[in-house]
């Protein structure tokens, strides 16, 4: 299987830029497996295909402000030079050790150290590893997610030129654990009117966290997508969570994760312990067509990307030729693709 059959042609005109006023006034595409068929709606109509024990799975992952902009220290004096560096924090190590992105990486070398916003932050490089990641240890006073809160921004995808005016809407309404380098996009779309529409409905909503790191969106750079390595992300479940999916699959009744994030988080559990479990670790899961999906029943996402590994994990769940026509249509019908776009129901 190779990456080019994942790829496909979408106008540049069809990438959200910005977020829609009402967050569930965006589309929806419904793409029912079984019938071998999709058909157009918005997302506040979700609540129409759901059923009254579905149990619904979304990810409580917080954005933090990641993206860094710092100055290279000079080793001899410990004065600051011209070497300007951009640093994206991907995973909290512990110890105030973070696995950071470093965009002018040929400047970092063992020992460097990076200052940010006058010394406010420091961050000197402890390990080097390839295609521009460093782990760095964070030196700093008082707390030190309230520095990154003075320091940092909120580090949105390259495809959105535009400034976001409000960093609240790129973060969903239930978001609570910070530590992600990027949003669970396909929960953007709830609000907390249509949550509760839901819940009166019969529907249980639940929690899981991955901190979403390089693994979701680092791009595919090798031709056989077997041979791709995901990065991995920390994730966790709590014993309430377990619980009541173990539950839902002994009663048979329907688990409905919300974005692919969710989606690694309850395949990687099920995989490893045969049933859902109080458990936190890292996963690399990758997740392309041929994986046997063994603990969702539907999945709510939003469009991706051109040969990444998100499409890649729908067209395993939905069926390849079944998503790539969902895909031709939402193009033809001019759909919002990406972070800020529309969405899909996939069940």
């Amino acid at each position: 299987m190779k990456t080019s059959d994942f790829d496909f042609n979408l106008p540049e005109s069809l990438i959200a830029q910005t977020p829609l006023e009402n967050r569930s006034d965006s589309r929806l595409l419904v793409v029912n497996k079984t019938e071998n068929s999709y058909s157009d709606y918005h997302f506040s109509e979700l609540i129409n295909f759901l059923k009254e024990d579905d149990i619904i799975v979304r990810n409580n992952t917080r954005v933090i402000p990641a993206r860094l902009f710092g100055v290279k220290k000079a080793k001899e004096n410990n004065t600051q030079t011209d070497g300007h560096c951009e640093v994206l924090l991907l995973k909290d190590e512990g110890n105030n050790i973070w696995e950071t992105l470093v965009g002018n990486s040929k400047i970092v070398k063992l020992n460097t150290i990076i200052s940010f916003g006058d010394d406010k932050l420091k961050a000197r490089c402890v390990k080097i590893k390839e295609m521009g990641i460093r782990h760095f240890e964070m030196i700093y006073e008082g707390i030190f997610m309230e520095v990154l809160d003075q320091l940092g921004n909120i580090p949105l995808p390259p495809y959105i030129k535009e400034k976001l005016v409000d960093t609240e809407r790129y973060q969903t309404v239930y978001s609570e654990v910070k530590g992600s380098a990027a949003a669970p996009t396909a929960g953007l779309h709830f609000t907390e009117e249509l949550i509760e529409q839901i819940k009166k409905k019969g529907c249980r909503f639940v929690d899981v966290t991955l901190h979403i790191g390089l693994g979701t969106f680092r791009p595919v750079n090798v031709d056989d997508v077997s041979k791709h390595v995901m990065h991995s992300e920390y994730y966790q479940m709590s014993k309430e969570t377990a619980d009541l999916l173990n539950k839902a699959k002994e009663n048979g009744q329907r688990i409905i994760a919300i974005g692919t994030t969710s989606v690694r988080t309850l395949e990687t559990i099920y995989n490893e312990y045969g049933c859902f479990k109080e458990c936190s670790g890292n996963t690399n899961i990758f997740i392309y067509p041929g994986y046997n999906f063994k603990a969702i029943d539907a999945i709510v996402t939003n469009f991706h990307l051109p040969k990444s590994t998100l499409i890649m994990m729908i067209s395993a769940f939905g069926g390849k030729d079944l998503i790539f026509e969902a895909y031709k249509h939402a193009i033809e019908e001019k759909y919002r693709f990406f972070s800020f776009g529309d969405s899909m129901f996939i069940y």
